[in-house]
């Protein structure tokens, strides 16, 4: 019998809910503890109240109770080193090292990257000055993406379409932002059109496999309309990535970006994941995240067939080329359940009601921001829960997705009532409450 690993979770997130839900059913998995988790992690795991980028407190943790194994899902702890801190303990993380998660850490060394070895992306600058900033933007045709290089939680890329705009992106993210160092060095780019596409890959350092893919609805309302959230909701399979194209995206992109990361003696393991573009002229890289993406986990993983335990050590040790990973035949949706105001500023605390409604089978409900107080379960984010359904195409598992968001009620609750839309042709729209 194959040992039963005491795994430790990081982060707090729908992500996270998905990932000790989705590592309860390995057979080398045995206790899970998250930190700091959530009222639906809780229901997995035992969470302990370490914060993601208390990275000493996460390490004495790991010890103290002998994990086996840390899988880390927010990008902060990554960049901050908590894969290399756990490592010099003697304990297997899941996650790149630091230097390896600067591909996400800083936009800037991204872009270096992609251009010094030749993958597909959108020209660009990077500036540490806003005079030169601005005499680059009338360089190139508009419209202009402005983003702040390093973490900035979603609030660091701004769309410009004139040239007005573009000059006040360019102050708000340098001089007048809450930013702090992430603002203090900038890229502009060339706006890319076409369709995005996430990409999710284990990666072990040489191999690199990719996951089904997904499309994330970024924008808060219907008809991706107002301004950008960490995702509203998400869907797999996307139309638009054929097999033809899927093996296009292996060869220009991600496996020349795993050579590049080794070549440049910073070896990547954990998942890697490309935001991209596909553009009239191809496949091109928007950025990357160097972790699990959120909501896009929401609707991969319950896709898997394979034993995710098993594959996450295959990746720490090196063996990911050993594996045939698989995948069932459905679709799969998420549909993101928000506090009002969100992305603004709202309230949390309000009591979350029908989550004991008997669900129909393929529907799970995901925690991305809860707690529980009092025995309760009460919304403690601006992303509340990830409704996820899977079915036998798109349309079925919409509809039962959006039938289990109907049973679900929390003061000034929103979602989008259009997610996989463009998939499904505008078909079946339906209405928010």
């Amino acid at each position: 019998m194959k040992k039963q690993n005491r795994v430790l979770v990081v982060g707090s997130g729908g992500r996270e809910h998905t990932l000790v839900w989705k590592l309860s059913q390995s057979r080398v998995v045995g206790e899970i503890y998250c930190a700091p988790g959530n009222g639906g992690i809780s229901q997995f795991a035992e969470c302990v109240p370490i914060k993601v980028d208390d990275i000493a407190g996460i390490v004495d943790f790991a010890c103290e109770k002998e994990i086996d194994l840390v899988v880390v899902g927010p990008e902060l702890p990554l960049t901050l080193g908590l894969v290399d801190a756990l490592e010099k303990a003697g304990i297997k993380a899941f996650g790149p090292s630091r230097k390896a998660a600067e591909i996400e850490g800083s936009k800037a060394f991204a872009k270096d990257l992609l251009q010094r070895h030749n993958i597909p992306t959108a020209h660009y600058g990077v500036f540490n000055d806003i005079e030169t900033a601005r005499n680059f933007a009338r360089e190139i045709k508009g419209p202009w993406v402005i983003k702040a290089d390093g973490l900035a939680a979603g609030k660091g890329v701004i769309i410009c379409l004139t040239l007005e705009e573009a000059d006040s992106a360019i102050e708000e993210i340098m001089i007048g932002s809450t930013l702090g160092q992430a603002g203090e060095k900038i890229v502009i780019e060339e706006f890319l059109e076409g369709e995005e596409l996430s990409i999710l890959a284990f990666c072990d350092g040489k191999n690199i496999v990719s996951m089904v893919p997904a499309q994330d609805h970024k924008r808060i309302y219907d008809g991706d309309e107002g301004p950008n959230t960490g995702g509203m909701g998400a869907y797999t399979p996307v139309p638009a990535a054929t097999p033809e194209l899927m093996a296009e995206i292996d060869r220009i992109i991600l496996q020349p970006v795993i050579k590049a990361m080794e070549k440049e003696g910073r070896p990547y393991r954990g998942v890697l994941y490309p935001g991209l573009m596909l553009t009239k002229e191809g496949p091109k890289v928007l950025e990357f995240n160097c972790r699990f993406g959120d909501p896009e986990t929401q609707v991969v993983l319950p896709r898997l067939e394979s034993d995710l335990g098993e594959i996450i050590l295959a990746v720490v040790d090196g063996e990911l080329d050993k594996l045939n990973i698989t995948w069932k035949p459905q679709a799969c949706i998420t549909v993101v359940m928000a506090s009002g105001g969100y992305p603004g500023n709202y309230q949390t605390g309000y009591p979350i009601k029908g989550l004991d409604t008997v669900p129909a089978n393929d529907v799970i409900v995901f925690h991305s921001g809860t707690r529980v107080i009092d025995g309760e379960i009460v919304t403690a984010g601006g992303r509340v829960l990830s409704i996820t359904a899977l079915g036998n195409d798109l349309a079925q598992a919409r509809e039962n997705a959006y039938q289990r968001v109907q049973q679900i009620e929390f003061e000034g609750a929103q979602f989008r009532s259009d997610i996989a839309n463009k998939a499904l042709k505008g078909k079946n729209q339906l209405t928010g409450k």
